[in-house]
């Protein structure tokens, strides 16, 4: 009886351990809570993956003249969400900060000479707000139009750090240097759009928002910092933002919709702060490769059977579980005042800061 009792605790710990979000053990309660709900979010996205993975598809279709605009794209997810829209003869603009390197990325899954896109690359770091704002200028004088706007780039688990706008680095990287870059990339967004085909906007999420929680009274997390609570509430914030624009979108009868995407539990290095890299072989065996963890977010940008059907979470190639939050319209509303606000956006969508 005491061998059984000890070879499950073992396997317990085991499991706990090499699935942490931090490469070290919790030091209090609360961050010992906030790994066991971490770790039941990822059990239910693991089995959610499973479940609906002959959902998971997209089908693809030449869409020449289309413009998309998406951060980051050198790596991972983004890279094959890139090669796809290439795949459709989508010109592709991307934002990364190594532009060369990034190029070459994509020249070694992509024969450019084959696609009716082009591809364009241009220097930016979505964690800073000047860097922001320069790659969107440059956007705008190449295009007057853009019709789809992807923002992919992100961290995860990261140590604390300020940019140097004054923002904790998820919360900034995450939500606000994409709520910024949507903001002044609006009324080309809305120049693209026409009746029946809407331009699209997609805010790529992730389960864990379920777990998230907007601290209005410290948004940096200077009094207590942890970094799964930073990314989940940044995650939160994306999808909250998302309901509320949407919303704002209709009012206005503008042909552009939002949408959000869970792409999965992902084998990416974005874990590169997780003791999950410890077990690598576990997360080739259960996570999704990122050609899988891009078909969502590809599906949320092109496919016509979500035409009109903005302010949704997606995941595997369906409707997913959102926080209680993002259901209740005022407090959508609260966070997407509060972020422009930070950001000093007086008329949100007018293109000017």
């Amino acid at each position: 009886m005491l061998t059984c009792f000890i070879i499950i605790f073992v396997i317990l710990f085991c499991g706990f351990y090499f699935a942490k979000t931090s490469k070290e053990m919790p030091k209090n309660w609360y961050e010992l809570k906030t790994e066991l709900r971490y770790q039941y979010i990822g059990l239910v996205g693991l089995i959610h993956d499973f479940t609906y993975r002959s959902r998971d598809r997209v089908a693809l279709y030449k869409q020449p003249g289309r413009v998309a605009v998406i951060t980051g794209g050198n790596r991972g997810i983004g890279l094959r969400i890139v090669e796809k829209l290439l795949a459709c003869d989508i010109t592709v603009i991307m934002g990364v900060r190594e532009p060369a390197s990034a190029e070459a990325a994509v020249t070694s899954v992509v024969d450019l000479t084959s696609s009716g896109g082009e591809l364009i690359c241009e220097p930016l770091d979505i964690g800073d707000l000047t860097s922001v704002k320069k790659f969107a200028e440059k956007v705008k004088a190449r295009y007057n139009k853009v019709d789809l706007l992807i923002n992919n780039a992100g961290i995860m688990f990261a140590p604390f750090k300020l940019t140097a706008d004054g923002f904790e680095s998820h919360i900034a990287t995450n939500y606000l240097g994409h709520f910024l870059l949507t903001h002044l990339l609006l009324p080309e967004l809305k120049a693209a759009g026409e009746a029946g085909k809407n331009a699209r906007i997609v805010n790529i999420s992730s389960c864990v928002n379920l777990i998230g929680r907007i601290n209005y009274n410290d948004i940096n997390g200077l009094k207590h910092y942890y970094p799964g609570t930073a990314y989940s509430q940044s995650k939160l914030a994306q999808i909250l933002a998302t309901r509320h624009l949407q919303t704002r979108l209709d009012a206005q009868s503008a042909h552009v919709q939002v949408n959000a995407v869970h792409p999965g539990i992902v084998d990416t290095d974005l874990f590169e702060h997780s003791a999950t890299t410890y077990v690598p072989f576990v997360k080739k065996l259960l996570f999704k490769n990122p050609e899988q963890g891009s078909r969502t977010v590809v599906l949320a940008a092109i496919d016509p059977k979500l035409e009109g059907k903005g302010g949704t979470y997606l995941s595997n190639g369906g409707l997913g579980q959102m926080h209680s939050d993002a259901k209740d319209p005022a407090k959508c509303e609260k966070l997407f005042k509060f972020s422009c606000e930070l950001l000093k956006i007086e008329d949100f969508g007018n293109g000017k800061i």
